[in-house]
């Protein structure tokens, strides 16, 4: 799981502050994410002897709610503080502001 969170996920997500976010490419950023944990997390074995994959719940019990589309919008609330405290002469600041010259 440690390789998951600090190489992979990183990975997938470079830059991911300045991405737009459409419904499409939040379905598809869930599906790898249950695909990589359900390969990392493996089969749940039932009372029966018979082996079944996990639920996308409990994945989501398994990774306390730290999503991939939650870890995104933390990464862009992160960057959006950092607009903020940045100089009136930056360059992205007026940018943002739109003074582009």
């Amino acid at each position: 799981m440690k390789l998951y969170w600090s190489i992979l996920r990183p990975i997938v997500t470079y830059a991911c502050e300045t991405w737009v976010l459409k419904e499409t490419i939040k379905n598809k950023l869930m599906v790898f994410e249950r695909k990589v944990l359900r390969k990392i997390f493996g089969p749940t074995k039932e009372r029966n002897g018979t082996w079944r994959i996990k639920t996308n719940d409990e994945l989501d019990i398994l990774i306390r709610h730290k999503n991939i589309i939650n870890y995104i919008n933390a990464q862009r609330l992160s960057w959006f503080g950092h607009l903020h405290q940045m100089s009136e002469e930056g360059m992205v600041k007026k940018y943002i502001n739109g003074n582009r010259y």
